[in-house]
């Protein structure tokens, strides 16, 4: 800049001297100007378009001198850059400006980088069943729930056809990762839904104000290779899943369970023990579920997952304690003194799992479980880990379940999934009634378009069927719908 400055001055000195002789010679010579008019007219024009020309090189070179005064002031007063930032810089780099001068929590560890995302999801279905009505405000009119299919109740409450909406399964998440000096890596997460109940003094309901309660879903922390908090159960292969328009799509065949856990992981091996709780069925209880908390053995996991372009294939293993205990009771003039009861057995469960790529725009997804005492960890629940016999012993009920599905993506904006489900349950009907759940099954059709990035519009078809034990059927139809902003 100070080249060009110096170089504009010094063309213009020349320019001013000439206009100078032009001014005295005009000057000097009034007789000959005042003996030719015409010629005076054209010399005083001359002088005014020359006047005008130096009055405007001055204006430009006080200007660039004011421009270098501040140039040299801003460089005095301005911290020194650092080098690497000076590289970049002289590398052609852009400039980046940072977000935010210090860290978003003064307590937070140096190098710590915060992230924040989730969704805006609609949910609007039209459900019908054929074997009584699902009662409004349960989990079964807001998503494809197997064990809500109503059987048995044509008798009671004829089936009908139910329109719902609701927003509540719109989700958050935040996150914070760092890293320390001496390379250790930190992460903690929080996620959160809106799918909550609780009191309706601070829920509201659908006739005014549609109030949902906030739900903790994760809660995690992670150092190097180890995890604690409450995350989705290593038996569990969330990226097999389908690509759904219903919250979770094949819920019969799928391993679902989120829980507090302590969890290691190496390479393509993971760990972990998690926390224990034994759902079991009474004795002739048939639909009954009881959940006790009786066992002092955590559940155990084991993972082995394989990656690669052809997509991936894990296999997961399940050890657990099963225990059911009652305290004893005291004969009274009425009623018989009535022993404590105590009984534990182990389940145990297996599941093979995985994606496989059939090239740019297919793959397939599926899961393959099978174990006993191990009901809880399928379908939301849809049968128990085991039931009591008539001493008040724990008797596993077998299972297996699965689900496959095809994806198809059309184009960039528009893709849409086949999949079905099932599982089908071994369990002794002389200990639970022929009320209970023998097996469950679905189909599912959807057809995802996106618009714009990040903004989804889907539409489900799903088909449903409930069995029980004595042969009753319930079936279930929906349309479901969404749509879907993700931040």
């Amino acid at each position: 800049m100070s080249a060009s400055i110096a170089s504009t001055s010094k063309a213009a000195t020349p320019r001013r001297r000439p206009l100078a002789a032009a001014l005295l010679v005009a000057l000097a010579l009034p007789g000959m100007a005042f003996a030719q008019t015409a010629k005076e007219k054209e010399l005083e024009a001359r002088v005014a378009q020359l006047e005008a020309m130096v009055q405007q090189l001055v204006a430009q070179q006080q200007q660039q001198q004011t421009q270098i005064s501040e140039v040299k002031t801003a460089q005095a007063t301005a911290p020194a850059a650092p080098a690497a930032a000076t590289a970049t810089a002289a590398a052609g780099a852009p400039k980046v400006s940072p977000v935010q001068g210090t860290t978003i929590t003064p307590t937070a560890n140096p190098n710590s980088k915060f992230y924040y995302g989730g969704f805006i999801k609609l949910d609007a279905s039209v459900t019908s069943t054929n074997d009584g009505d699902i009662p409004d405000g349960t989990v079964g009119r807001l998503f494809y729930v197997p064990k809500a299919i109503p059987v048995g109740q044509g008798n009671v409450r004829e089936g009908g056809t139910d329109t719902d909406m609701g927003a509540n399964f719109s989700r958050f998440w935040f996150g914070v990762d760092s890293d320390t000096d001496n390379g250790d890596k930190l992460k903690a997460y929080l996620e959160f839904d809106l799918f909550g109940g609780g009191s309706t003094a601070f829920t509201g309901n659908e006739v005014a104000t549609n109030t949902y309660a906030l739900t903790l879903r994760q809660a995690y922390v992670q150092w190097n290779n180890w995890l604690a908090g409450q995350a989705w159960t290593n038996f569990q292969d969330t990226a097999a899943l389908p690509d759904t328009v219903d919250f979770l799509g094949p819920t019969e065949g799928t391993v679902f369970v989120r829980q507090a856990q302590l969890r290691y992981t190496n390479g393509p091996w993971s760990f972990s023990m998690e926390n224990p709780e034994t759902v079991y069925t009474p004795f002739n209880g048939n639909m009954a579920q009881i959940a006790g908390d009786d066992g002092p053995m955590p559940d155990f996991t084991a993972r082995y997952t394989a990656k690669g372009d052809w997509g991936h294939f894990g296999v997961a293993g399940l050890v657990r304690q099963l225990k059911y205990q009652t305290a004893g009771v005291a004969a009274t003039p009425t009623t018989p003194a009535r022993a404590a009861v105590e009984d534990e057995t182990t389940g145990y469960g297996i599941s093979v799992s995985g994606k496989f790529n059939l090239g740019k725009n297919d793959d397939i997804r599926y899961m393959v479980t099978g174990g006993s005492g191990i009901g809880r960890y399928i379908g939301l629940a849809l049968n128990n880990d085991a039931v009591l016999d008539s001493t008040g012993d724990l008797d596993n009920i077998d299972v297996i379940a699965g689900f496959v599905g095809w994806r198809h993506v059309f184009s960039p904006k528009l893709r849409t999934n086949l999949f079905y489900s099932r599982a089908d349950y071994d369990q002794d009907t002389d200990f639970t009634g022929l009320g209970i759940t023998k097996g469950a099954q679905s189909a599912h059709l959807n057809l995802i378009y996106t618009p714009l990035p990040k903004l989804d519009l889907g539409a489900e078809l799903i088909w449903g069927q409930r069995e029980l034990e004595n042969g009753d059927r319930g079936e279930l139809n929906r349309l479901q719908t969404h749509v879907k902003y993700n931040f």
